[in-house]
């Protein structure tokens, strides 16, 4: 791989099931909810602040 693609290439092209997971977790946060209050979904600026 060259040096461009490293610090370019999208995480959906770079590795896919990665990419395909993180996905799928982020929908079910999204669509489904989880009555365990630490595991609530947060807002978007909380998930900015903790770099996630």
């Amino acid at each position: 791989m060259s040096k461009d693609l490293f610090f370019t290439q999208a995480l959906s092209e770079r590795d896919p099931e990665l990419y395909a997971s993180i996905t799928a977790e982020l929908g079910r946060q999204r669509d489904e909810i989880e009555l365990i209050a630490s595991e609530n979904i947060v807002s978007a600026a909380v998930m900015e602040a903790q770099g996630s």
